[in-house]
């Protein structure tokens, strides 16, 4: 029986690559894209896939929420990360999320497949390019402390669906209708996500969701 795959990227040209290489492999299929991490979680209540492999920065829904969403409602699909992002907080995040592994996209070819093969057998797969990163789970809680606390334990899982949401220039009534809310509930949320963070501009918001990997350069 063949390892059934969705890729998640939202760059079409990666995702074709990666697709390309995956179907010269006799014991493996991929059965779907997406584009955004709010697909992603859709695909996967659909078709019940193997394996996700999922970047981190995507429109819509950032890969480290959609890890998140689709291990609740789906614990036996293994998440494999690929991703720009060598930094700590991200590498964290993901395995904090349930990721079984973490690759960077200029890995080998083998390097994937490699990690395919040991989430699908239930074994973890981290790039050894970024092994040393993988610490304890009591540095781990040094890390997102003090001065270094991240957007996600800052924000709460909603309040970070709307920072995506606004930094991606969607208005109160776009996600108030998206995330099927009230506008007051969204505009309560958004007060609440600039007070935490000390930030009161939309541009300020987007430069910060940006660099905590929340949303894209490109969504």
């Amino acid at each position: 029986m063949k390892t059934r795959i969705i890729l998640a990227d939202d760059h079409k040209l990666l995702r074709e690559g990666v697709k390309a290489l995956l179907s010269q492999q006799s014991g493996m299929e991929v059965v779907a894209e997406a584009d955004d991490g709010r697909t992603t979680v859709h695909l996967v209540k659909k078709l019940s896939p193997d394996v996700v492999i999922m970047d981190i920065s995507m429109p819509d829904l950032n890969g480290i929420e959609a890890t998140r969403q689709i291990l609740k409602s789906s614990p036996k699909v293994k998440v494999i990360a690929l991703s720009m992002h060598s930094d700590k907080r991200f590498i964290l995040e993901m395995l904090n999320a349930g990721a079984s592994g973490y690759l960077l996209k200029d890995c080998a070819l083998d390097e994937l497949i490699n990690a395919i093969h040991a989430v699908v057998s239930n074994r973890s797969f981290i790039s050894p390019s970024i092994a040393e990163v993988i610490i304890k789970e009591k540095e781990y809680r040094h890390i997102v402390s003090k001065e270094n606390l991240s957007v996600f334990s800052l924000l709460t899982v909603r309040e970070r669906e709307v920072l995506q949401f606004l930094a991606e220039g969607k208005t109160v009534k776009e996600i108030a209708y998206d995330l099927h809310l009230s506008v007051k509930t969204i505009e309560t949320y958004r007060q609440n996500i600039m007070a935490k963070l000390d930030i009161h501009t939309i541009a300020g918001l987007t430069k910060y969701a940006i660099r905590e990997g929340i949303t894209s350069l490109n969504p």
